[in-house]
C-alpha cells in the first residue's frame, strides 16, 4: 500500500510517467498474480498483461483513492479471467500447485488470521484452492486484495450478506482441516533398523 503517495503516484502515471506507472505496478502486481494464479491457473500471466493494459488504456478516467484504485484493478482481472475461461472453456483445465504463493497483509479484522496462522503460507493456499471457486474466490478477495466486504460484493456481483457468508463458509472449512489431527500413522518414525532391539522367541 502506498498510502499518502498514492495520489502523487497515480497522478504522476495518469500524465504518462513510466515510474510512476512501475510504483503502481510493483504494489498491485504480486497480489494480483497471487490472485489470479488461484482463480485461471496457467492463464494468470497471460491475463495479468492484459489487465495491465487495460488498467493504462483506462488510468486518466480512474477515479478515486488507493482502495478504490485497487478494487478497480481486480476487477478488471476479473472480468479477464472470465472471458479466458470462456475462450478455453473446451479444453480441460490443469490444476496449478500454489507452491509459490505468499499471503499479502490481510484485511482488517479479518477472521481468516484464526485459520491461516496456525499454518504455513504455502499450507494455506493450498487449502484455499481446494474450497470451491466462489469461496476460494472471496477468501483470496478478503485476504490476498485486502479488500473489505463491500468492494468484494462489487467485484464478484454478489450482495454483500452473500459475501459474508461465502467468506465464512470458507474460512470455517479451513479452519477445520487446520484443525483436524494427523494420524499417528503419518507422524510416527519409522524404526531405525539398526538401533532397533531384536525380536526374541
Amino acid at each position: 500500500m502506498l498510502g499518502p503517495r498514492f495520489a502523487l503516484v497515480v497522478e504522476g502515471a495518469r500524465a504518462g510517467d513510466e515510474a510512476a506507472f512501475a510504483v503502481l505496478w510493483r504494489d498491485v502486481h504480486p497480489a494480483l498474480m497471487r490472485y489470479l494464479r488461484v482463480v485461471a491457473g496457467d492463464d494468470a500471466d497471460d491475463i495479468a498483461s492484459e489487465t495491465w493494459s487495460r488498467v493504462a488504456t483506462l488510468l486518466t478516467r480512474f477515479e478515486g483513492g488507493e482502495d478504490n484504485f485497487r478494487a478497480w484493478i481486480f476487477t478488471i482481472a476479473r472480468r479477464r479471467a472470465i472471458d479466458w475461461q470462456r475462450h478455453n472453456a473446451r479444453r480441460p483445465a490443469i490444476p496449478v500447485a500454489p507452491d509459490s504463493y505468499h499471503l499479502a497483509q490481510r484485511a482488517v479484522d479479518d477472521p481468516s488470521d484464526i485459520a491461516l496462522e496456525a499454518i504455513s503460507t504455502d499450507a494455506a493456499l493450498e487449502l484455499v484452492a481446494t474450497l470451491p471457486p466462489d469461496q476460494a474466490e472471496v477468501v483470496m478477495l478478503r485476504t490476498i486484495a485486502g479488500l473489505d466486504v463491500n468492494r468484494v460484493a462489487e467485484i464478484v456481483g454478489k450482495r454483500p450478506g452473500t459475501v459474508r457468508v461465502l467468506a465464512h463458509r470458507g474460512l470455517r472449512s479451513l479452519a477445520r482441516r487446520v484443525a483436524a489431527p494427523v494420524p499417528a500413522s503419518d507422524t510416527a518414525p519409522a524404526p531405525d533398523p539398526v538401533t532397533q532391539a531384536p525380536v526374541t522367541r
